[in-house]
């Protein structure tokens, strides 16, 4: 796939955020009852190497991120103006009593139920929307910025905007598992058409799932204007050979290689 870029639309790549989800963290952690690896280290050491911001998702089993992580990265993160923590998880569970509470920069409302391991689906708009609408408005109201977990679908970006979203954070796994395949150009082609008419709508675009430094250039260079990429588990396989500080610095120049 040929990556080079306009001298405009390299501009606008390289406002690319990356936030660093540390759920895999807590999860080590919680094997044992030794308190280590720290969760609030592991953002200080993120952050110092240059990423945007921090991403948990605290699930109400807490088998990974805990109620107690969730305030003491908010508390750390006042050391941190600059950057963004950004608390993702399904509204109807637990994450609006964090967003009340802690008023993030950011929260993302994901439709995951709690036997999930991990996030599979963006929302059902069609189904879910009545439902989410006073949420989406309440947690603006608190000064926090929304974000919809959402599939590829174009059809569904005026659904998000009309329930009053600030942003849409595209669910990358099918991205991820065409990567290098006869089908990456078509997967690539929905997620770009999905980000388009996002970004006409007047809607941010996030992105994340699976997705690591062999697939993210070629989709940053797909959809050059992604505001926001959350990335976790794959930073983190990365980080036990290489360090937090040096693969942040990794996944920065994939983003923006120069």
């Amino acid at each position: 796939m040929n990556t080079s870029l306009t001298p405009g639309l390299e501009a606008r790549r390289a406002r690319t955020a990356l936030s660093v989800n540390l759920n895999v963290v807590a999860m080590v952690r919680n094997r044992r009852t030794l308190a280590i690896p720290s969760v609030t280290r592991a953002a200080e050491l993120v952050l110092e190497a240059g990423a945007a911001g921090v991403t948990v998702h605290p699930r109400p089993d807490e088998r990974h991120i805990r109620a107690a992580d969730v305030r003491a990265l908010a508390e750390l993160m006042k050391q941190w103006p600059q950057a963004e923590f950004n608390i993702e998880g399904n509204p109807f569970h637990n994450l609006m009593n964090f967003v009340r509470e802690l008023r993030p920069q950011q929260c993302t409302f994901v439709p995951d139920n709690e036997k999930q391991p991990t996030s599979d689906h963006g929302w059902n708009l069609g189904a879910d929307a009545e439902r989410l609408a006073p949420l989406v408005a309440e947690a603006r109201a608190l000064g926090v910025r929304v974000s919809l977990f959402m599939d590829p679908q174009p059809g569904a970006m005026s659904q998000a905007r009309a329930l009053g979203a600030d942003r849409i954070e595209l669910y990358t796994q099918s991205y991820a598992a065409a990567h290098g395949t006869p089908v990456q150009a078509t997967e690539l082609a929905r997620f770009a058409a999905a980000a388009e008419v996002a970004q006409t709508l007047g809607l941010g675009v996030n992105a994340g799932h699976d997705l690591n430094r062999d697939n993210l250039r070629d989709f940053l260079t797909a959809i050059p204007y992604v505001l926001e990429v959350s990335i976790g588990h794959a930073l983190m396989a990365d980080a036990l050979e290489l360090g937090y500080a040096a693969a942040v610095r990794e996944y920065l120049r994939c983003m923006n290689p120069r």
